[in-house]
């Protein structure tokens, strides 16, 4: 229920000191990727300028590091996808012994710390013997996109009726027309919203990529060296700046797309 009761004027404020203190710190990586000082960081900026656009543009560093991580995002998001979806499907359709401990087993890498499953990763793929590579970062990151994606889905199935889906089966549909007809339309947005928070997620990942990375170098690697090392410092504000609207972009759609449903994208984590 909603009430149309004004809120009081302390709350509001404190709400809007709250956004603040939160928007506060961003608002400063915009504002540091247009000074005009190269070394350090002054408040207020000596001027502004917007030649450190181009000078991103030309550094081929970034370009590497931003393909290695679209790249990676993409991959482990499409994983996700697809063993999320059958995770939640197979959880909320069906009655098998163990189905509770299994879901939670499901959800347990995102509620651990990134660090913990970012040691186990690594010291697997050493006893293993698999050398690290693109491949070891994509693994790292599907074990917390799954459980995005498994969040929204198996939200979205249990409110799927599955009298429908008996009745779909009863008028002569078979299981692969059952799903793209009557299963897919209702958990298709949940999909889609679980999607773009997986890959955002992915896309910024930090803790987990520094255990199973090796070499390689994804943009948040790279960040994270260059404020070690600066070079060019207003660089890394304008690769900031770039990572907030990737990041903020897909968060808002699966906002927007989850918003009138019960359930929120990413609500249950």
């Amino acid at each position: 229920m909603h009430s149309d009761a004004r809120a009081p004027l302390a709350l509001r404020l404190a709400a809007f000191g709250g956004l603040i203190f939160l928007l506060a710190p961003i608002a400063l990586i915009f504002v540091y990727a247009f000074t005009t000082e190269e070394t350090s960081y002054q408040w207020p900026p000596p001027g502004l300028t917007t030649k450190w656009l181009a000078v991103t543009v030309g550094r081929p560093d970034v370009w590497q590091a931003l393909g290695l991580s679209l790249k990676v995002a993409a991959i482990s998001t499409t994983i996700a996808l697809v063993l999320g979806t059958l995770a939640a499907a197979a959880v909320s359709r069906s009655r098998f012994f163990g189905r509770e401990t299994i879901s939670l087993l499901v959800i347990l890498p995102i509620a651990l710390p990134g660090i913990i499953t970012g040691i186990s990763l690594r010291s697997a793929f050493s006893l293993l013997e698999i050398p690290f590579s693109t491949w070891t970062i994509v693994l790292g990151h599907a074990t917390f996109c799954i459980v995005i994606v498994y969040n929204n889905a198996v939200a979205r199935f249990r409110r799927t009726s599955g009298a429908l889906i008996d009745a779909a089966m009863d008028l002569g549909a078979d299981g692969l027309q059952t799903f793209t007809l009557v299963i897919l339309p209702n958990i298709g947005t949940a999909l889609l919203a679980g999607g773009m928070l997986a890959f955002a997620l992915s896309f910024d990942e930090v803790i987990v990529t520094t255990f199973t990375a090796g070499q390689q170098t994804t943009l948040p690697i790279w960040m994270l060296e260059e404020l070690v090392r600066p070079r060019q410092r207003p660089v890394t504000n304008v690769v900031a700046m770039a990572v907030v609207l990737v990041t903020f972009l897909p968060i808002l759609a699966a906002y927007y797309l989850t918003r009138d449903g019960e359930h929120t994208a990413g609500a249950e984590k």
